[in-house]
């Protein structure tokens, strides 16, 4: 029978080899450690001066040497000195670039090299890359990546290497390599990593966002918007720049998308920040587009829910304008359109999101208000009229019958209204036929209603008289 590593040992006589053979390694494993502090220290400055001599590739092989001999010593503080030492003498050196790529590699690679040196030996050269001294950005990037390679698969450094890879799409951005800088962020998943503080998980992640929607990659980017959650967000007050810019990204992927509930949602995560709250300026601009964004949102409940909600909102009375914009849409009446753009015209086309909504010569946002708008009006009608003349429901939307034709059929398509269009008749129904049975078990709930009502009446009558003849008795 073969036992794998989850098998349990049950033998006291093997739990006695093995506690045995624990004991003897970590005997062995204390008499190998040696302390070479006071040879590197007296090393150290004699092979410095070597380097300022001139003589680079002579100091830096004694600095191999005494490296392999506190390495094999395993003295863990000596060893990183040593490799600290290296990278800052090639970079001291003229910014001796193409030496301190080998020396990484060469260090990196060592047979049983300690995890403690190669994490400080990174470390150490991250400091050099913010350098506007290094000779070329081709030559950063050769760094970055020495660097990124030392540090793949190892779990020890994958802060740095996160950051590596942050560095270096900053670099391909610069150079209008949008696609390139995204691909190198999407390889890393901070998510997962459990040294890294939240807040720098966050800013990676939205990283990783902004460079996938500059690539237009807008799949890509809703599946990284679902690493970071709202709770995570509102946690902590120190982040809400965080939480604004989270939303901005994704208001525009919601923009592609044309999903102006979710944009609303957005921006109301953002107008409830206290950044927005204690800048009236910013409240006003969210204010507008909260007002705006929820009347362009189809028809439902939580948009019913929520156009109330902003319309109760105090900070609105600074904001006239506005909050008759939305009392037209909370008003079972009418919109005349024509009357609508010439009032708001001139104020809507002044926000920033209306004059970026323009294309070919259309304005998008501007053709989704007035789609509202006719939906909002095809309810009203609905709602004080049975039947009406396709014609005359034309006048009423502001509209011809073609357009009014479609925009009926759309909403009915849609359950948002019901109707039946007689084409030929020219006559549009907004009552369903009911069963005759629907009809007698109506008529048999309300007869049922009336007798209830006049048996509770009879007996209130009733009761006044008794009371009335009682004190008649009395007096």
């Amino acid at each position: 029978m073969e036992l794998d590593s989850t098998t349990p040992i049950n033998s006291e006589q093997e739990k006695e080899k093995q506690a045995k053979f624990d004991s003897i390694n970590l005997t062995t494993k204390k008499k190998d450690q040696q302390d070479f502090s006071e040879l590197v220290s007296k090393k150290l400055p004699e092979l410095k001066q070597l380097a300022q001599e001139g003589n680079l590739s002579g100091a830096i092989d004694g600095l191999f040497a005494l490296e392999k001999t506190t390495r094999n010593g395993e003295d863990v503080e000596s060893t990183k000195l040593i490799a600290t030492t290296v990278v800052q003498l090639c970079f001291d050196n003229n910014k001796n670039i193409p030496v301190l790529i080998e020396s990484l590699n060469y260090l990196s690679k060592r047979r049983g090299q300690m995890k403690q040196v190669i994490q400080v030996m990174v470390q150490e050269a991250m400091k050099y890359l913010n350098d506007t001294s290094i000779p070329s950005v081709e030559t950063q990037i050769q760094l970055i990546d020495t660097l990124r390679s030392i540090t793949e698969g190892k779990i020890f450094v994958e802060n740095e290497r996160a950051r590596l890879s942050k560095k270096l799409a900053t670099i391909y951005e610069t150079q209008n390599k949008i696609s390139l800088a995204a691909e190198v962020l999407q390889e890393i998943q901070v998510e997962t990593f459990g040294s890294m503080q939240p807040q720098e998980k966050i800013e990676f992640i939205l990283e990783q966002m902004r460079l996938t929607l500059a690539k237009r990659d807008f799949i890509r980017a809703q599946i990284i918007s679902k690493k970071i959650s709202n709770k995570a967000l509102s946690a902590n007050p120190e982040l809400e720049p965080l939480k604004i810019q989270y939303y901005k990204l994704l208001i525009e992927y919601y923009n592609h998308e044309k999903d102006y509930l979710n944009i609303t949602r957005s921006y109301r995560y953002i107008y409830d920040t206290n950044l927005v709250q204690n800048d009236d300026k910013l409240r006003s601009e969210y204010l507008k587009l909260l007002s705006l964004y929820i009347i362009l949102s189809p028809f439902g409940n939580e948009q019913n829910d929520l156009i109330y909600r902003i319309s109760d909102d105090k900070h609105l009375i600074n904001l006239p304008l506005y909050k008759d914009f939305l009392k037209l849409f909370t008003t079972q009446e009418l919109i005349v359109w024509p009357d609508l753009e010439q009032s708001y015209k001139a104020e809507l086309n002044g926000l920033e999101v209306f004059s970026k909504a323009s294309e070919d010569g259309e304005n998008k946002l501007w053709k989704e208000l007035r789609s509202r708008v006719m939906e909002h009006n095809i309810r009203v009608v609905a709602k004080y009229y049975d039947r009406i003349n396709i014609k005359r429901f034309a006048d009423l939307l502001n509209a011809d019958v073609k357009e009014t034709e479609k925009c009926v059929s759309d909403m009915v398509s849609a359950g948002g209204v019901w109707a039946k269009m007689d084409r030929p008749k020219g006559i549009v129904n907004f009552r369903k036929r009911q069963d005759p049975n629907d009809v007698l078990n109506n008529w048999s709930h309300d007869v049922g209603e009336l007798l209830g009502l006049l048996d509770k009446t009879c007996h209130l009558i009733s009761r006044e008289t008794m009371v009335n003849e009682k004190r008649q008795a009395q007096n």
